[in-house]
């Protein structure tokens, strides 16, 4: 076997090194930083938990933290029903008239830019506004459904890719036992795609949860958003209370992470001893 030479081994862990550093070194910092003691972020006055104590007892942040959560959740629940639905649709019906623009429609939120995303849902909700008195006023309901809009189109495209590596062929022997579609998408084709749907909905949480743009323009006086408080928070001046915040948000994405991969990892073990066992028999 051909050996890697010294130096090229030595030039690629440092460039895996300058990587790491480059995404974990701010993070590594900031973390650091929310233990200060200080109220100037660039000035260490030594370690203390007083930021997060700060941080539990401001109402505002809070309320910001749960409506954020709560969108999210709700947000992402419904696109994964209506991004599960489009990508059937776009894989299983077969040819239709107006597939094209149905595609068009599904996959245009991916590449439109969120400032006029945003600003056509406000126009949008404005004239409803004037035509049927709906929405009286601007808040979580219509951050919601603007979150809908563009998380569904991500739920799309990730359920499709899985429906197109699906053979069809199991489906239909199913349906020439004389099962019913209902029963072979419910059986059948729901497991297996299964995994997707929880990716998809993983993916719509977390872009809900992070949006700033979008919610900037439909949410209303009484609506503020996780990111909303934080970007004005910053405006003001960087507070510890928010580097205490981010911290947080990173420790519990991290345990979430870990949880998943260890998840991930218990599952392949057991398919591969499965497999073994299946050729040993």
């Amino acid at each position: 076997m051909n050996q890697i030479p010294a130096s090229r081994s030595w030039l690629r862990r440092l460039i895996l090194l300058l990587g790491f550093g480059f995404l974990y070194l701010p993070m590594l910092l900031l973390i650091i930083y929310s233990f200060n003691s200080s109220r100037l972020v660039t000035v260490w006055a030594g370690w203390s938990t007083r930021w997060y104590r700060e941080l539990f007892e401001d109402p505002m942040i809070i309320q910001a933290v749960l409506l954020s959560l709560t969108i999210a959740f709700f947000a992402a629940s419904t696109a994964v029903v209506l991004g599960t639905l489009a990508g059937f649709v776009l894989t299983r019906m077969g040819r239709f008239r107006g597939e094209h623009g149905f595609a068009f429609m599904i996959t245009a939120p991916l590449v439109m830019p969120e400032v006029i995303t945003g600003l056509s849902l406000l126009l949008l909700f404005v004239a409803m506004g004037d035509w049927l008195g709906w929405p009286s006023q601007r808040g979580s309901t219509t951050i919601w459904i603007a979150h809908v809009t563009f998380c569904s189109a991500y739920v799309a495209v990730v359920v499709s890719s899985r429906l197109r590596e699906l053979d069809s062929a199991v489906e239909e022997a199913a349906m020439d036992l004389g099962a019913r579609p209902l029963k072979v998408f419910l059986v059948i084709t729901l497991p297996i795609i299964a995994p997707a749907i929880v990716a998809g909905w993983l993916l719509a949480f977390t872009l809900s949860l992070d949006d700033l743009v979008i919610a900037s323009f439909v949410s209303g006086p009484n609506a503020s958003t996780l990111p909303m408080v934080v970007f004005s928070s910053v405006r003001l001046g960087v507070s510890p209370k928010i580097n205490a915040l981010a911290t947080i948000i990173i420790v519990v994405v991290s345990l979430v992470t870990l949880v998943g991969w260890w998840l991930m990892v218990r599952a392949e073990q057991r398919r591969l001893q499965e497999a073994a066992l299946a050729r040993d028999d």
